[in-house]
């Protein structure tokens, strides 16, 4: 339990904004605890844990239009995607969310494309992820590095 309380504190603490930041470009490096092992079922496809008040989140939930259009150029949706707002078109309810549609950024993730192709629970399972030139990891190669290093633990601790 201890493990579980510091990640999610971890979580808190450094993503600040959450899957804003990674995506409108202000993640340098995502870093995981180093005494846990990844579990890839509890991870998103990219390897990324998405942190509990992520705004984009509250705003599909509440369906609010104002945070909407925030998440919307936070996580410059129509830079990355050619995607004018309208609001019932900008929603994310997590990458994993079965129950609930995939919105824009998610219908557009190339990485989790690939792992729901590959039918992993996370990228970091995948073998070619070192060689993956997917675009996510050509914007973020510091995220790329350090979800390689997740990888590894991973594959040290299945050992």
């Amino acid at each position: 339990m201890t493990n579980q309380s510091n990640r999610r504190q971890f979580i808190i603490n450094s993503s600040v904004t959450g899957c804003a930041i990674l995506l409108s470009g202000k993640l340098s490096a995502f870093t995981f605890p180093e005494n846990e092992l990844p579990d890839p079922k509890k991870l998103n496809y990219c390897g990324y844990t998405c942190p509990a008040d992520c705004q984009f989140l509250e705003a599909s939930e509440k369906n609010d239009v104002e945070l909407k259009k925030k998440a919307y150029e936070q996580w410059k949706i129509e830079e990355h995607y050619g995607i004018v707002f309208e609001a019932d078109k900008i929603f994310c309810f997590g990458c994993k969310n079965s129950d609930k549609p995939a919105g824009v950024v998610l219908t557009n993730c190339t990485v989790r494309a690939c792992a729901i192709d590959k039918q992993f629970d996370s990228c970091i399972q995948c073998k070619q992820l070192k060689d993956c030139d997917k675009d996510l990891w050509k914007r973020f190669p510091d995220f790329h590095k350090s979800v390689i290093t997740m990888q590894k633990t991973y594959f040290e601790g299945k050992a």
